[in-house]
């Protein structure tokens, strides 16, 4: 898949290409003099670790034979082709390690994982810990009910009970909703997206709360259209982006230029519309069409638009 990429990354423009060659000749003559701390690593191991999601389609998640996969993945393996040129080396092996919304940001931090691919949602209180990447998707707090539910607002929980995925910015939506409202809801945990849609389906939930692009995820890979609806109104706004390591300029400007690169070669519509609107590896379809906030972010990624203006 990486590959695959590579090719769709394509040559990018004079700007760019004066800019990866100052920046390589600024990084080190040799050795790992000059490098971060993180790609120093990377450059002395050969091998990225990626942090991966397993139940968060269509960002990061397992296919039939349990391969991470995913529109998180393939955009941190093109970070990765962009590390490959910052340290010299073109053959960098990936490692894939499995995180939780729980532990993904320890995971970081603690240099467990060099990238977390996976749906996190980049915000002022979780930036005083780590990095994130230019934006690549939008979303919110929506509700999962049952289709026969009369749900299809927070005034509409009173005394409810909702499961949310421990860790998620989701939770702390719930709580500011339950408290808003005066609600009393009974907000319990689990311990990842799937666990916390079998807890709807085996019914000892009202409703489950996630952003909604996760939501029509599960429903569109369980094939249960017909048992749950998302509704209401979204209760959160979450801007998602790659993790990575806080306090290395180097690696930022690395992710930076990666992003960078696949708005320039017009690569990140395409990208998305293979994951959201096409029908996925694992036979779903969700056909969520980008939406303009996320069109216009991804055009400002773009330097070839000043050089034509």
């Amino acid at each position: 898949m990486r590959h695959s990429l590579g090719r769709l990354v394509g040559a990018g423009g004079l700007l760019l290409a004066a800019l990866l060659l100052t920046t390589a000749a600024a990084a080190q003559p040799g050795g790992n003099e000059g490098l971060s701390p993180t790609l120093a690593n990377i450059k002395n191991t050969h091998v990225v670790r990626l942090g991966y999601r397993e139940s968060s389609p269509p960002f990061s998640f397992l296919d039939q034979a349990n391969r991470p996969i995913g529109y998180s993945l393939e955009l941190c393996e093109a970070i990765v082709d962009e590390i490959g040129v910052e340290v010299d080396d073109s053959n960098l092996r990936i490692e894939y390690v499995k995180v939780t919304s729980d532990d993904r940001i320890p995971a970081v931090v603690q240099n467990k994982i060099d990238l977390e691919c996976g749906s996190t949602t980049a915000n002022a209180e979780r930036g005083k810990q780590v990095a994130f990447s230019p934006l690549m998707f939008v979303a919110g707090t929506k509700l999962m009910v049952p289709k026969a539910s009369t749900i299809s607002g927070p005034t509409d929980l009173q005394g409810k009970t909702i499961v949310v995925t421990k860790g998620t910015t989701n939770e702390q939506a719930m709580h500011s909703v339950d408290k808003k409202f005066a609600l009393g809801l009974k907000i319990i945990t689990a311990a990842d997206h799937e666990q916390s849609y079998q807890t709807l389906v085996d019914g000892k939930a009202d409703a489950f709360a996630t952003d909604d692009i996760l939501l029509y995820g599960l429903i569109a890979r369980h094939k249960s259209q017909d048992k749950f609806r998302v509704t209401g109104d979204y209760l959160s706004y979450d801007p998602y982006g790659i993790m990575f390591r806080k306090g290395e300029p180097q690696l930022t400007a690395v992710v930076e230029r990666a992003f960078r690169k696949l708005g320039s070669n017009r690569d990140l519509v395409p990208l998305y519309n293979k994951w959201f609107v096409s029908r996925l590896p694992t036979g779903e379809k969700l056909n969520v069409a980008i939406s303009p906030q996320l069109e216009d972010a991804f055009k400002v990624l773009d330097d070839t638009q000043g050089a034509n203006n």
